[in-house]
């Protein structure tokens, strides 16, 4: 018995491990890609290219958190499949195929308004097949966030964090490549088939685990009739919740293009922007991590045990966060700088209100990746509004107090940080409540 318990933590650790190594990578990758491109590309092709990526942030958000809800799904009928502890459901398998093929729909629909916003010019770029074929290679993401979800609720990731691993570190050498004289073109080719491989692989862990046959994947009219009886509520405040997040994050890249023609602004914006996916990565790994532990203590009706992991992972989230702080205060002038290949400089006022909005980004992902994984979509649209209500008003407000364009923009990084306090006193309000229900 304790060479069993022994082993079950040497692999809880190896996996551990393994996740923050992955977790390292996907903080990273925003970052190379800036700084990459921006030495190849001219300057407006470049503020394009920003365009480009906030466009694909849409679409790969775009799958309106289907995949937190079959997360959610598929957990709960795993614990009830492995040893009782999950509540009985009514999860069929051909509901991951009719996701997959939502999915696969959804790049391609994206890939063609791409090609179809360069036609019309609103997307201006003299490098049409580089733009369309790296919107692709990011547009399938989506197809890897489900395979990261669905195994994650199988307790199977092990072997897919390894692979994602492999792919995140070819992927930067490709990417890196550039800059030694590979043509633009042929690398993201090559990102795109290894996005393409990826995916394959994901689907197969699955396929495996699930013991699915193929007609499970294509069982359109099967599948999407039982998500239609079952849970196309869930789906609904899912959607609204999505697209009210994606849209208060990535809204200021498309407000600051046409309300002013601030270089310096869009640069910040885009540096606030990464830092604010490298930190919630970060926390969705730990959340992540403690999902197992908290999803069957929530279904088993452990309530006690629910509300000490709940208050543990907000610990952790804050604790990150405050690492970040401390790493943009340290040298957050210097990376702006080598990052953006010296095009502007960051204010110390502005780096220390971006340390305060992460403090609140912490709380904020806490509850929405707790929250997400235990289905309670509608609560957290109630949390999301008026962030996006905020945000929406973040880039008019400092335009309209402060004027653009600027030597520094400290009215937009106070709008938009009190626009993150607001949404995270609301979301520790929210997790509150849950701890009060659990106890």
């Amino acid at each position: 018995m304790r060479a069993l318990i022994a082993a079950g933590e040497r692999s809880a650790r190896v996996l551990t491990l393994t996740k923050l190594a992955n977790v390292a990578l996907a903080m990273l990758w925003g970052f190379p890609v800036t700084f990459v491109f921006v030495r190849v590309l001219p300057g407006q092709e470049f503020s394009a290219f920003l365009l480009l990526v906030a466009f694909n942030n849409f679409t790969i958000s775009a799958e309106f958190g289907l995949t937190n809800v079959i997360y959610a799904r598929l957990r709960r009928y795993w614990l009830g499949r492995q040893d009782g502890s999950g509540e009985p459901t009514d999860f069929l398998r051909e509901e991951i195929g009719v996701l997959f093929l939502f999915l696969i729909a959804l790049v391609l629909g994206g890939s063609v308004l791409v090609l179809a916003l360069m036609e019309l010019g609103w997307i201006r770029t003299g490098l049409p097949a580089v733009f369309l074929i790296f919107f692709i290679m990011s547009a399938l993401n989506v197809l890897l966030l489900l395979a990261k979800r669905a195994l994650a609720a199988l307790d199977h990731n092990l072997l897919w964090e390894i692979i994602d691993i492999g792919r995140r570190v070819l992927a930067l050498g490709v990417l890196f490549a550039v800059l030694l004289g590979v043509d633009l073109l042929t690398s993201v080719w090559t990102l795109l088939a290894l996005n393409v491989a990826g995916t394959a692989a994901g689907m197969m862990l699955i396929h495996r685990r699930m013991d699915m046959r193929l007609r499970e994947w294509l069982a359109w009219r099967r599948g999407g009739g039982h998500v239609r009886r079952t849970y196309l509520r869930d789906i609904g405040a899912s959607a609204l919740l999505t697209i009210s997040e994606v849209a208060a994050y990535n809204s200021p890249y498309f407000l600051i293009a046409g309300l002013t023609h601030d270089h310096r602004l869009l640069l910040l914006f885009d540096f606030v922007f990464k830092m604010i996916r490298a930190v919630a990565t970060a926390i969705r790994a730990t959340i992540e991590g403690a999902l197992p532990r908290l999803t069957r203590h929530w279904f088993a009706g452990e309530e006690r045990a629910f509300g000490r992991a709940l208050l543990r992972a907000l610990g952790v989230a804050l604790a990150l966060a405050a690492s970040a702080d401390l790493l943009l205060i340290a040298a957050g002038q210097k990376i702006f700088s080598v990052l953006y290949d010296g095009r502007a400089d960051m204010l110390m006022t502005e780096l220390l209100l971006l340390c305060i909005l992460l403090a609140a980004l912490a709380v904020m992902c806490t509850s929405v990746y707790v929250q997400g994984a235990l289905g309670r979509f509608g609560q957290l649209l109630g949390q999301s509004l008026p962030f996006l209500a905020g945000s929406l008003a973040s880039v008019p407000f400092a335009v309209w107090f402060g004027g653009s364009p600027r030597e520094d923009d400290i009215p937009f990084m106070i709008f938009y940080g009190l626009c993150f306090l607001g949404a995270g006193m609301l979301h520790a309000r929210a997790m509150q409540r849950l701890a009060r229900r659990a106890s």
